[in-house]
């Protein structure tokens, strides 16, 4: 089988999307499939907008022909609306419909007019958690019958064995953006005493992390973040909305305790070996890390465990099953 996959997303991010799109393409080929790789542009405004009103309605299934794959792996929900062969869609999750106050005014204008469309055209359509699959059903309309559930996983280098870095310390890692809830954790660790560490790329919505107590460290890479992962007192993982939490995994995977949302995928990817707390209440988010301090060795026992079930390798399978239905 000849797959085309658009790896536009490593142009933009280094975040979730790129994670698993570094990990697909590790993992996928012969003798199941034959990948050939589809992209455009970087990461700028005018590539994003060069990309999402030219390539992704007209070159890139004009090319996946002339490539003449079997079927097309849009990672993202941009993509084609019509022609080319078969399209997979995979969906991180759908906060631009749940959330649209939360991104920039391009972002939510493709979400509202095309985005639906796009989905909606995909042969299958894979939901990285049943949230998110629950999620396409409720907001786009999707029939349950084409949507495949294929969960998130973690890359081997996140494991307990290893340095760990010094000092007392809550980490938090992901985006800056209004989402991730960094203010609130913010507040939480400032009532406790501790210092807050944020990993993760200056993202939109003018999100500060300065102010007293609270350190940003920027994008890292992987070793440095499994070091801070190891040496934290707990991860705070509060998201307003997500639909998987990478970062939950990766945490358990390195033995820490981690605090996150109750209810949607960051409880589901949790799977009973967290503390859940409410992120609108920074008294529980601080509950929450006080709880996970002392709790510490049930949850590092429950994390391992949860973290150990999901490997890249299966996500790879269950996608390459996926491609085959699609045809």
């Amino acid at each position: 089988m000849r797959v085309g996959i658009d790896v536009s997303p490593l142009a933009q991010t280094r975040a979730g999307t790129a994670r698993y799109l570094r990990a697909l393409l590790r993992e996928l080929g012969p003798p199941a499939v034959e990948v050939r790789r589809f992209g455009f542009g970087g990461g700028g405004r005018a590539a994003t907008l060069a990309r999402e009103l030219a390539w992704y309605p007209v070159g890139l299934p004009r090319a996946a022909r002339r490539a003449g794959v079997d079927v097309l792996h849009c990672t993202t929900y941009r993509g084609p609306l019509r022609g080319g062969p078969p399209v997979v869609v995979t969906v991180h999750d759908l906060a631009v419909f749940r959330h649209p106050e939360a991104f920039p005014r391009w972002t939510r204008a493709y979400g509202r007019l095309v985005v639906p469309h796009m989905i909606r055209a995909a042969r299958r359509v894979i939901a990285v958690s049943e949230f998110t699959g629950r999620e396409l059903v409720e907001l786009l309309r999707v029939p349950e019958e084409r949507i495949r559930v294929v969960p998130n996983a973690v890359e081997e280098q996140f494991r307990p064995e290893g340095p760990a870095a010094e000092g007392d310390y809550v980490l938090a890692v992901g985006t800056l953006e209004p989402r991730k809830n960094l203010a609130r954790i913010g507040e939480a660790a400032r009532r406790l005493g501790v210092e807050l560490r944020v990993v993760g790329a200056r993202g939109w919505g003018d999100v500060s992390v300065n102010g007293s107590g609270v350190r940003w460290l920027g994008e890292l890479p992987d070793d440095e973040l499994a070091r801070l992962y190891r040496g934290a007192r707990c991860v705070a993982y509060t998201s307003l909305y997500e639909g998987f939490g990478i970062p939950i995994l990766e945490a358990m995977a390195c033995g820490v305790p981690v605090v996150t949302s109750v209810g949607g995928a960051t409880e589901e990817v949790a799977g009973g070996a967290a503390v859940l707390v409410d992120p609108l209440d920074p008294d529980e988010i601080a509950r929450g890390i006080e709880e996970a301090a002392a709790r510490r060795d049930e949850l590092r026992r429950l994390g391992l465990e949860q973290a150990r079930r999901r490997t890249w390798a299966a996500v790879a399978a269950a996608t390459v099953e996926v491609y085959r239905e699609a045809l």
